[in-house]
């Protein structure tokens, strides 16, 4: 099993709204898609007075799901997300295998 993990730093002043939407709009698209079977969202607990940070794991069976997943769907959300909160948010992602 495959976690797609994306960490990211939302600043204060979007930080409630960005939520919202994330578990609103944002996750479930990305549930939509079919490629992951779970998710998770977790706050990462760091003194940080300019932001606050997530990190968002989405479960996938394999890599060729992950694959298909940044092939077809990822620009279209990562833009969205790009678009909509611009210059108030920073992200990484990082894959994780459970063994």
């Amino acid at each position: 099993m495959i976690i797609y993990n994306v960490t990211v730093k939302v600043d204060n002043d979007a930080h409630d709204e960005w939520l919202e939407w994330m578990k609103q709009k944002h996750i479930p698209d990305v549930l939509a898609t079919g490629h992951f079977i779970d998710h998770q969202v977790a706050k990462v607990l760091v003194d940080d007075e300019d932001g606050v940070t997530y990190a968002i794991q989405y479960k996938c069976e394999s890599m060729t799901s992950l694959e298909t997943y940044y092939a077809t769907h990822a620009p279209e959300l990562q833009r969205e997300h790009a678009e909509r909160y611009k210059d108030r948010f920073v992200a990484f992602r990082t894959l994780l295998e459970i063994i």
